[in-house]
């Protein structure tokens, strides 16, 4: 039997990400990619090379990717900087088997260093991996993310209940951090409006065929989602929808919620999600030397020039 002639298609406009390595890829060296939304991007330098290995939750990759270039620039007997920029969940899994699966890809390695939120650091310091970690930086509040132009004048959260609108979301399973501090802010910015808070959440329960859920990795999936019409807005940190707007600047736009997106201190409303960073074991030969890095002011510039706050 063919597909249904109701099926909804939908054009493939796949984003053409710019390349994130703390190592510039010279004239004349291959590259092999797929057009996707996530192709092996948040896996970046060579491992074989790489004397420094981070694992890192994502969102704030484009602020770790100036980072890691920078010290890897100053600190050339590094070689590379092979790190890795996913939900925390398998990566914390790398830890405890010593193996990473990319695709038909595995890597056996254990990372240095060690970034993410403060939960997923103390159960590394629980099971002995870590003896403590620090928080260097923190989100400022989150942000509608629509298209250019934003053609269905999506204006707030009050926009989201109505029955045109789809709604990109991250997944409740996969990226359990990023969907509580999403659904929390937008629970919260309703009952400031005075709307139904218990009718959102509901929206956002799975029973909706107006949410789209991303699969595992939202920060590249979730634009993705936009840029092929199969969602009106998505709900994304303010540096997230930042990083897209300046990349993409003819695809995306964004809608500041709960004050403007210049303020550097988000409304309460907002859920602030802080990143904490240490050392897996001693570090290494370069683990201390990135993590006295990221706690200085140079990293601290880098995190606020992507949208990002730093922590003294």
């Amino acid at each position: 039997m063919g597909p249904s002639s109701e099926m909804t298609k939908f054009e493939t406009n796949f984003l053409s990400w710019p390349v994130e390595s703390a190592r510039a890829r010279e004239e004349g060296e291959p590259s092999f990619r797929q057009p996707g939304a996530n192709i092996c991007l948040d896996f970046h330098g060579d491992p074989t090379k790489a004397k420094l290995v981070i694992f890192s939750d994502g969102n704030h990759h484009m602020a770790l990717e100036e980072c890691v270039a920078f010290h890897l620039a100053n600190n050339p007997d590094m070689g590379d900087v092979f790190y890795a920029t996913t939900p925390p969940g398998p990566l914390i899994q790398a830890v405890e088997t010593g193996v990473l699966h990319v695709g038909n890809l595995e890597l056996s390695m254990s990372p240095n260093v060690f970034i993410g939120p403060e939960a997923i650091l103390d159960r590394l310091v629980a099971s002995g991996t870590m003896e403590s970690h620090h928080a260097f930086a923190e989100s400022r509040g989150n942000a509608l993310l629509v298209g250019q132009g934003n053609p269905k004048d999506i204006q707030g959260v009050a926009d989201i209940m109505r029955e045109d609108i789809r709604v990109a979301m991250s997944n409740p399973e996969s990226e359990k951090a990023s969907f509580q501090v999403y659904l929390d802010s937008l629970v919260a910015l309703a009952d400031l409006a005075g709307m139904d808070g218990a009718a959102l959440m509901e929206l956002f329960s799975g029973k909706s065929v107006r949410v789209i859920f991303s699969n595992t990795i939202h920060h590249r999936e979730v634009p993705q989602m936009l840029a092929d019409g199969r969602a009106d807005v998505a709900m994304v940190y303010y540096h997230l929808a930042l990083r897209y707007c300046r990349i993409f600047p003819d695809m995306f736009s964004m809608v500041a919620l709960g004050g403007t997106c210049d303020d550097p201190q988000p409304g309460p409303a907002h859920s602030i999600t802080r990143y904490h960073l240490g050392l897996i074991g001693d570090g290494g030969d370069w683990g201390s030397s990135f993590v006295d890095f990221m706690l200085g002011d140079i990293a601290g510039a880098f995190y606020e020039k992507h949208g990002l706050q730093r922590l003294s």
